[in-house]
């Protein structure tokens, strides 16, 4: 069972989440280049100038551990760079799991990614010209939960620990990628979780990504915000566990 961060994270975001799988799960936790403890001399930013490459980075951590049957947990942009590994090597994936996914965030002509055009190009000049106080500014609005405000300021903190240009480009990367053709072309059982309130991936968009998915499931969770593995990680954990006991009573191969 392998779990991918979302941007400006790493992988000490998935500590109340995945403990919960390991007695029945291989568990693989990683950074993505430029993130957490990675090597970040490995980043190059001409290759890392589109989710492909951190694709290919899944699929060489797949084959490189000889992983199979792997049920594959992405969060926010990792959910696409989960999609594309998956088409890349559909051999190697039992089941992806879409935490907060978004193939396109820019609204387009009858669909509603949640913001303008105007607005991304912005939010990336923003995040340009002061990274930290973009942080600052951005990263509790991202998490929601203003009740609970050491969340935000967690979330905060791994923003700033992010080295600021190689998370420009990763910004940009995600905000202006376009996935949406990806989706129905994936032949993975999918469960798609989306929060009930999220600023980031509204609900159109997970409907959106799961109507689009073949074999997919909906899951509209009762967590608010974009990041419910560490906002809800009880109920997070219980919908994942639901999706697995599923594959199981269906009689799929697990990985262990």
């Amino acid at each position: 069972m392998m779990f991918a961060h979302g941007f400006g994270c790493d992988q000490n975001m998935w500590r109340h989440v995945a403990p919960a799988f390991e007695d029945d799960f291989r568990v693989v936790l990683f950074d993505h280049v430029g993130a957490g403890n990675s090597d970040s001399s490995a980043y190059d930013f001409d290759r890392y100038a589109s989710l492909s490459a951190y694709a290919e980075d899944i699929v060489r951590i797949v084959t490189e551990l000889d992983l199979h049957d792997v049920v594959f947990v992405g969060h926010s942009v990792s959910a696409m760079i989960g999609v594309l590994a998956e088409r890349m090597v559909p051999e190697r994936f039992a089941k992806l799991v879409l935490v907060g996914p978004s193939p396109r965030y820019i609204d387009d002509e009858g669909y509603v990614g949640g913001f303008a055009e105007q607005d991304i190009h912005e939010l990336l000049d923003s995040l340009d010209s002061n990274y930290l106080g973009w942080s600052a500014a951005m990263a509790p609005t991202i998490m929601g939960n203003p009740d609970r405000p050491a969340l935000g300021q967690e979330l905060t903190e791994s923003f700033c620990r992010t080295d600021p240009d190689i998370a420009r480009a990763f910004a940009r990367v995600t905000f202006l990628s376009d996935n949406r053709a990806d989706l129905a072309l994936v032949r993975t059982p999918t469960l798609v979780l989306q929060c009930s309130n999220d600023v980031i991936a509204p609900v159109a968009v997970g409907r959106f990504v799961a109507d689009r998915i073949p074999d997919s499931t909906f899951v509209l969770l009762d967590a608010t915000g974009h990041c419910p593995n560490l906002s809800a990680p009880e109920e997070t954990t219980a919908a994942l566990a639901a999706f697995v006991r599923a594959a199981e009573t269906e009689g799929a191969s697990i990985a262990r």
